[in-house]
């Protein structure tokens, strides 16, 4: 029902109401009655019909009214009332369209029937009932038409209602994957960048102590670095405020910080994996990936993991995967693809999921951007994280030096709380 949709818009009710009425002004210039032009009377009504049709386009029941009193004038006074009727029959269909009420488009039409039925009183039976007969082309016909554009405007509009509703859910679920892979890098964060710090911190506080006959600039460029590590650790504190809702977290995405020497072993680990869940996997990884610093190896690990997983959901066990590490003048070229598993399409769907969105996150987290796409039959993922991370937006300000002269206090911070970085936020 697209065409009827299209052809009585609601916003085009005016535009309707001009053709019919120059419909109307057609069949009087050139219709005739018995051999003779129309008469001064039915001009008079059908004048007076299509500017009420025009001044009423906007309020249809009312408009309804007053062509129903006209088609009654023109019953009682002249002989051939089509102009009138046609014009009640439309301004029924269009009450039908765009009445609020059921009771309305009820009251409408039996209005109507009623006024129809007046040009049969006093006939014979078989007039009488050719008379009802006919209600069905003058009442049941814009009534049916109405009521079926009317339902097909509601579908349409429940229609868009669930779109929207969907549109905004996908939006909401996006949202809350962002939300939890940022989690998960403040909690990476907290366990590779703030455990060096505070090592750093530590170890800085203690050479304080133990190194007591140094010399002035020794001992200013010492307290140097333990405030600016002290000030670091405050920085990180509010970042990962920021960053994480510890009431959100989820369990799994809990992370902890790998030693970048032992990232070969964890890509191996994952790689067998998703052999053992059937899928074959070949691999090309560089063995410079085990001097990459702690982040961007923590982010490569979850990257192979969360592909690797995505190739055994979606491809299917029969698939092949290839994983390809390289690294390139410090920046790192990661790769996943696979050949569909002999499926039509390894795409992944558009609904149920958000690995891609998470990796797309951590990869924009460290300055690079990843691509994810079907290629063949299968489905590919890359990215290049660069050899520096993004500078930040603003620079914390260093910290004031300490004047020279006996070592402080001891301060909480100086003594080891275990073997991790003291807990942050």
């Amino acid at each position: 029902m697209g065409w009827l949709r299209r052809l009585f818009d609601e916003r085009d009710k005016l535009v309707r109401t001009v053709l019919l009425d120059l419909s109307g002004v057609g069949y009087l210039v050139f219709s005739t009655h018995d051999g003779r032009a129309q008469s001064v009377t039915q001009w008079v009504l059908a004048v007076v019909a299509f500017t009420v049709a025009l001044l009423l386009h906007r309020r249809p029941v009312v408009n309804l009214v007053g062509q129903a009193a006209l088609l009654l004038v023109a019953i009682c006074s002249i002989s051939d009332i089509t102009i009138n009727q046609v014009g009640a029959s439309w301004a029924l269909l269009e009450a039908t369209m765009s009445a609020r009420r059921a009771r309305s488009i009820w009251l409408a039409a039996g209005l109507l029937v009623a006024v129809d039925l007046t040009d049969s009183i006093g006939d014979p039976l078989d007039r009488v009932l050719s008379g009802v007969f006919g209600l069905s082309v003058e009442v049941g016909v814009p009534l049916l038409l109405g009521l079926v554009i009317r339902t097909s405007r509601e579908l349409g509009r429940q229609a868009e209602e669930r779109l929207e509703e969907e549109r905004r859910r996908r939006a909401s679920e996006s949202r809350a994957a962002r939300a939890d892979e940022r989690s998960a890098i403040a909690r990476e964060l907290h366990d590779v960048v703030a455990h060096h710090v505070a090592s750093m911190v530590l170890r800085v506080g203690v050479a304080r102590h133990v190194l007591t006959d140094l010399d002035p600039r020794v001992s200013e460029v010492f307290d140097d670095v333990h405030g600016t590590g002290t000030a670091a650790l405050a920085d990180l504190r509010r970042l990962v405020a920021v960053l994480r809702d510890p009431d959100g977290i989820r369990g799994d995405a809990a992370l902890t910080a790998i030693d970048p020497s032992a990232l070969p072993a964890a890509l191996g680990a994952a790689v067998d994996r998703a052999r053992q869940a059937g899928v074959t996997v070949e691999t090309d990884i560089d063995p410079a990936v085990g001097s990459l610093d702690a982040v961007r190896g923590m982010a490569v690990l979850r990257l192979t993991q969360e592909a690797l997983t995505n190739v055994a959901k979606h491809a299917g066990t029969s698939a092949l995967a290839r994983l390809s590490v390289t690294v390139v003048d410090g920046a790192v070229h990661w790769e996943v693809s696979d050949d569909g598993g002999g499926w039509v399409s390894a795409a992944v769907p558009s609904g149920g999921g958000h690995g891609i969105t998470g990796m797309r996150e951590r990869v924009e987290v460290l300055g690079g951007q990843l691509d994810a796409g079907p290629t063949g039959a299968g489905w590919r993922v890359s990215s290049v994280l660069p050899s520096a991370l993004p500078p930040p937006a603003a620079a914390p300000a260093p910290a004031p030096v300490a004047p020279a002269g006996p070592p402080p206090a001891p301060r909480e911070h100086d003594a080891p709380a275990g073997p991790h970085a003291p807990e942050l936020a």
